[in-house]
């Protein structure tokens, strides 16, 4: 297998995940996320989404939605990229 298909498989893998979370508001939220934005993110960007996609989705929710602090664990900015998205979409509100 070729980098370029080891990063599509990789891409694919991560848009499934995303639109497959278990919960319809984080399916929404991290599924138009990935079909807006994953063609273009680099390596480093798709470790952080794949690391976010690790995150219980109560929590993840909470994050994203601004309803509770993001914990110095968690990549801070690439989820402020994901709440940035959707408040300019108008996907959320708050």
């Amino acid at each position: 297998m070729t980098t370029l298909d080891a990063d599509a498989v990789r891409r694919r893998k991560i848009s499934f995940r995303a639109w497959h979370r278990g919960t319809r508001e984080m399916d929404l939220i991290m599924g138009r996320f990935a079909d807006a934005e994953l063609a273009s993110l680099d390596a480093a960007a798709l470790d952080s989404f794949e690391a976010l996609m690790e995150q219980p989705d109560p929590d993840l929710y909470k994050w994203v939605s601004g309803e509770a602090p993001v914990p110095p664990d968690v990549d801070a900015a690439f989820l402020a990229r994901i709440r940035d998205f959707h408040a300019n979409s108008g996907a959320l509100r708050g």
